[in-house]
């Protein structure tokens, strides 16, 4: 492989196949509950990537032995994460937190945790309760980075600065936390030379797993509505590829990573239509890499 995959990483963790369980448990944002704003993030829309299954009226119980049974037909003998994914999987006091953490670890086959939330909602006593927690279990904390940008956070509603995004990481490394990512590649007004600038920033943060996505316009959100009014610049399948594989040589070779496409239900998706599934890219993306003989972190310069 040209690059560290995510997959390999975590059976070499877990000995075995591990998929995710998304687990949707009734939270809101910061940005839309009034907290700090108010519509949330521009590009969002959870209907977008939570599964049929997903419903915060059910217990995390229910939830997750659905889920078990909505992936039992495709693999036999594997383990499970909770993946607490849909909207901010901290905003909530300690108590509640640990409640629903503690409930998910007693449900069959959960092997471990992994939690969704903002650099901006999360405090010293919740890092160290899930430090402990670590000490039991696969846990991992995944920040919604999306830019290092602060005027693109600004732009799409996000309600905190990049500087905000490095000292959660960092607080969150240092107590020993297996720490994740995501960013999106393609937000108005960022370019492929912006993301690639960006991608030294984020080559610099204490990551163990990076997601990259690329912008995918959502019915029902406001980017969609600017998207309508005044159209904007999306990568091709063929664009998109070549700035993946260039991000990639920008990070250092033991980082992690773990998606590089998002995939909508075509009934939500505005644009753009690529018509390829993740591993279909994914594919792709290996192919070109060898084809090049690029790797990741052959451009990687530390400080």
């Amino acid at each position: 492989m040209p690059y560290n995959d995510f997959t390999t990483w975590i059976q070499g963790l877990m000995g075995q196949r591990v998929q995710r369980l998304p687990v949707d448990a009734g939270f809101t944002c910061p940005n839309r509950d009034g907290t700090i704003g108010t519509g949330g993030c521009t590009f969002c829309n959870n209907r977008a990537f939570t599964p049929a299954y997903c419903n915060s009226a059910k217990s995390v119980t229910a939830q997750l032995e659905e889920g078990k049974q909505f992936f039992s037909h495709k693999y036999k003998g594997c383990k499970y994460l909770a993946y607490f994914q849909s909207f901010t999987n901290t905003h909530a006091s300690l108590s509640r937190l640990k409640e629903i953490y503690e409930e998910a670890l007693t449900v069959k086959d959960i092997a471990g945790i992994v939690v969704g939330t903002r650099p901006d909602c999360i405090s010293d006593a919740l890092l160290d309760y899930l430090k402990e927690l670590s000490y039991r279990t696969f846990l991992m904390v995944e920040y919604g980075i999306e830019t290092t940008n602060d005027h693109t956070l600004e732009r799409i509603n996000r309600g905190h600065d990049f500087e905000c995004t490095c000292q959660a990481i960092a607080q969150t490394h240092a107590r020993g936390i297996t720490t994740g990512g995501h960013i999106i590649l393609g937000l108005p007004g960022e370019s492929a030379e912006e993301s690639l600038k960006q991608a030294h920033a984020i080559a610099r943060l204490q990551l163990d797993v990076l997601k990259i996505h690329q912008l995918q316009i959502i019915q029902g959100t406001p980017l969609a509505e600017h998207y309508n009014r005044q159209p904007f610049k999306l990568y091709t399948p063929g664009e998109y590829l070549q700035l993946v594989a260039q991000y990639i040589r920008l990070l250092p070779r033991q980082m992690v990573l773990d998606r590089f496409v998002s995939q909508t239900p075509r009934r939500l998706l505005l644009a753009p239509h690529w018509g390829l599934k993740n591993h279909e890219f994914t594919q792709m993306l290996i192919n070109y890499m060898t084809a090049n003989g690029y790797r990741q972190g052959d451009l990687f310069r530390p400080e």
